[in-house]
């Protein structure tokens, strides 16, 4: 942490740390709005995937001076749906384009009472309707003590965690706009582990983006698996009616192993409006796993929507709660707390 921490500094990207009470340490990179790292009290090793361009102060500078998208890694926030969002010739796909006002945005640092927030208000131009707009998104971290705290396990791991509360609100005139925008959460991990998703009922998902090879999801009745190894880009989305609201991230940490879980609220009454790119009128998707190895480097993404505000959902504001556990230790302690926590079929 210290050396990112360091590095990011140096180049003019200042960071914030944030401390719970029971010792977790949560770094703060306002520039995008990442929650860029997660360490555990005893030591500095980072749970979370970020940019490779980081580790050093020359690389970072390079980094961050080019006019592709800054993707430093972690835990970030956009937007959806993500055809009005992020394709600016929609229905063509010949175009993908991060609006710079979303990311990095333009968010500032603020340390209230409860802990430390980051705020962004932005103007976006939706492709579909060609209508503008205003937006504030604010992102507020606090402490997510060991769900497994009063557990009698016979366990030894290291633990780290954090509270997400993410709010997006219509400004102005926009509270009227006839359209409807929702909260997307990406967490950004080490690639080349396993994505597990419980779910209510035996799940369909749905390839929203690549081709993933047959070898690499399972689906069994109350559980997807989805193995985070292939090169290319590829991407799968979980309707909100089957998805438990719980996923988790397995993968290699040296000679231990790691396993990251967002604990997050899904409601299939709400409008979840991000659409596959080939049909969109197929609505209703809350849980999404993106694998990269590509150009953007090798990271798996969690992924998770809130239901929209806007046009036809009564609502102009919305604040979602999430949680982030973490934990780190020998592989069979690490596989009983994923058997705990997410699905006995681990």
């Amino acid at each position: 942490m210290k050396t990112l921490t360091q590095t990011l500094n140096t180049v003019g990207k200042a960071t914030e740390v944030y401390e719970s009470p029971d010792g977790s340490k949560v770094l703060i990179l306002p520039y995008g709005g990442r929650i860029l790292g997660l360490f555990t009290p005893q030591t500095t090793r980072n749970f979370f995937w970020t940019h490779s361009a980081l580790a050093a102060a020359d690389s970072a500078r390079a980094f961050y001076a080019g006019n592709e998208w800054h993707n430093s890694g972690g835990d970030r926030t956009w937007l959806a749906p993500e055809a009005d969002v992020f394709f600016p010739n929609f229905p063509k796909l010949d175009k993908y384009f991060q609006p710079r006002q979303l990311d990095p945005g333009n968010y500032r640092f603020e340390l209230t009472v409860e802990g430390p927030q980051l705020v962004n208000e932005l103007r976006l131009t939706l492709t579909r309707s060609k209508r503008e707009v205003d937006l504030r998104m604010t992102k507020a971290i606090r402490p997510a003590l060991n769900p497994l705290r009063y557990e009698k396990l016979s366990i030894n791991v290291e633990y780290a965690g954090y509270t997400l509360l993410t709010s997006l609100e219509l400004l102005g005139a926009s509270v009227n706009c006839p359209d409807r925008v929702g909260l997307w959460n990406l967490l950004q991990l080490p690639h080349g582990g396993d994505m597990w998703i419980p779910t209510y009922s035996k799940a369909a998902p749905n390839i929203i983006m690549g081709s993933v090879q047959p070898d690499d999801l399972s689906v069994d009745e109350q559980i997807i698996r989805y193995r985070m190894r292939s090169p290319g880009e590829d991407k799968i989305g979980i309707r909100a009616v089957a998805t438990a609201g719980r996923v988790g991230y397995l993968y290699a940490a040296g000679e231990q192993s790691a396993l990251v879980i967002r604990n997050f609220y899904v409601n299939p009454s709400g409008e979840y409006v991000d659409v596959p790119w080939n049909n969109i009128a197929d609505f209703g998707y809350s849980t999404q796993a993106c694998n990269v190895k590509s150009h953007q480097g090798p990271f798996s993404e969690l992924e998770y929507h809130s239901p929209a505000i806007g046009s036809g959902t009564g609502r102009s504001r919305c604040t979602d709660e999430s949680q982030i556990w973490a934990f780190r230790g020998p592989s069979q302690q690490i596989q009983l707390i994923a058997r705990t926590l997410l699905s006995p079929a681990i």
